[in-house]
């Protein structure tokens, strides 16, 4: 250790676990490696998940239901693999893995766990950008390390800790701890901001908010980092903006990829949102043989998830109407036959009078005719009814299988996003009886995600 520089206690940590979805898999081995200005010190042990341990995890770690069904619980263990990670630079290979499975295992007990996380795989990126693979068995073989053992907990957090030696022996100490900082950094955050919110940002997508001190929303956007891009924010270019001055509360929703962040997106917007009442659609209504007619109709008193032939969503009257004259004009419809004219029975009405008419108000086109191309204009702004005969499941996980998200949909209604099974269940139970309302926002981000085909549809 003569050639390193401990600027700050290290912690050096690696996880076994049963798989790797933080909500549903446990833990089966911890290994930690602890190290200060005293020297290097380890610890390990396995953990009884009070579960199975798949063939799969055997034949990976060699770790067996057998091995773990005499260990501690991880409740039995927390109160010392607290203390050992506490006020420490908490570092592990693919870091998002183990701090968020910890942090998962300490949340289930009520116990709060925060720590400055660094990433091995993006440090080796950014002190060798010129390698291009950076897995732990790739660092081992490129720098000749010893290890027995492999994919045993202690045996990886060893590997890591030696790792960091050879990268103290590659380069002078303030270059490696230079590209730390630029990994961890932390931005000056105004002192109207607890700086403890840093520690909990999870490098994944979702959408967040900022607050002003009235409650008020002062942004909201999504993102496919929420760490990276909140903490933008605070650079040094942006410390003196109106938004970061004013904002008093950050509140974020992590999810497991795009769709979870435009819903939870939505969700954290819902009170900035346009009254659903106002909300209205045209429908093609008959008047007679081959004589059909828009009607316009508003979300209020219309299932608009259910109701055929619905034509456009708009936010309000104004626009609906603005919508339809400039359909008119395109298509040369008769603004008296569709509604928008104020010229009497059998009268020429404006756009006849401006020769975008065909005449179809004063008898010189046929009705039917009319219809025929009012229906062909109107048909690619059709609105298409909820296919389902009841609520459905998006299921979405993120890249590494580590975060699986159940996002419930019913009639074009965003019911919540379920992470397991059991809080499915839950959010099931708890949804309104009656229908919850047709969504705007929700009709058009789902419904690309239904017609593109590429994320499972769980039926409920």
């Amino acid at each position: 250790m003569d050639n390193l520089t401990i600027r700050e206690p290290l912690v050096f940590v690696d996880l076994e676990t049963t798989g790797a979805n933080f909500v549903n898999d446990r833990i089966i081995e911890i290994g930690i490696v602890e190290v200060d200005a005293s020297g290097a010190r380890e610890w390990s042990s396995l953990v009884n998940p009070g579960r199975q341990v798949t063939p799969f995890i055997t034949g990976l770690t060699g770790i067996d239901t057998e091995m773990v069904a005499s260990a501690p619980r991880f409740d039995q263990l927390a109160a010392d693999v607290l203390e050992r990670l506490k006020g420490r630079l908490f570092i592990a290979h693919n870091a998002r893995f183990d701090y968020g499975f910890l942090k998962h295992e300490f949340k289930r007990l009520g116990l709060e766990f925060r720590a400055t996380s660094l990433c091995t795989v993006k440090l080796s990126r950014k002190l060798f950008p010129t390698h291009h693979r950076h897995s732990l068995d790739t660092l081992v073989e490129r720098y000749g390390i010893a290890v027995t053992d492999r994919h045993r907990a202690l045996a990886d957090a060893r590997v890591l800790w030696e790792l960091w030696q050879r990268w103290h022996e590659l380069m002078p100490a303030n270059e490696l701890w230079k590209n730390v900082d630029a990994i961890t950094g932390r931005p000056d955050l105004p002192p109207h901001l607890d700086p403890c919110f840093i520690d909990d940002l999870p490098e994944s997508p979702g959408a967040y908010a900022f607050y002003g001190e009235a409650g008020d929303a002062l942004l909201v956007k999504r993102s496919t980092n929420l760490r990276h891009q909140v903490l933008a924010h605070f650079s040094a270019a942006n410390r003196n903006t109106p938004l970061v001055r004013d904002t008093r509360r950050i509140e974020w929703r992590e999810t497991a990829g795009e769709l979870g962040a435009r819903l939870r997106e939505i969700e954290l917007t819902r009170s900035q949102r346009i009254a659903r009442g106002d909300l209205c659609s045209w429908q093609l209504e008959r008047h007679g043989d081959g004589d059909f007619r828009p009607r316009l109709v508003f979300a209020h008193d219309t299932d608009f998830a259910r109701t055929e032939d619905l034509f456009g969503l708009y936010m309000n009257k104004r626009e609906a109407i603005h919508a339809l004259r400039k359909l008119a004009e395109a298509h040369r419809l008769c603004h008296n036959q569709i509604g928008i004219g104020t010229g009497n029975r059998g009268e020429a009405c404006v756009g006849y009078k401006q020769r975008t008419c065909r005449g179809a108000c004063i008898g010189k086109e046929p009705i039917s005719l009319h219809s025929a191309r009012l229906m062909a204009a109107l048909a690619k702004h059709r609105l298409h009814t909820w296919a389902y005969p009841g609520p459905i499941a998006l299921l979405e996980r993120d890249e590494f299988g580590m975060h699986e998200d159940y996002h419930v949909i019913d009639g074009w209604h965003y019911l919540g996003t379920a992470h397991n099974e059991e809080m499915l269940h839950a959010l099931l139970a708890d949804r309104p009886t009656a229908s919850a309302g047709f969504d705007a926002d929700i009709y058009r981000i789902v419904g690309k995600y239904l017609k593109a085909g590429k994320i499972k549809v769980v039926p409920l």
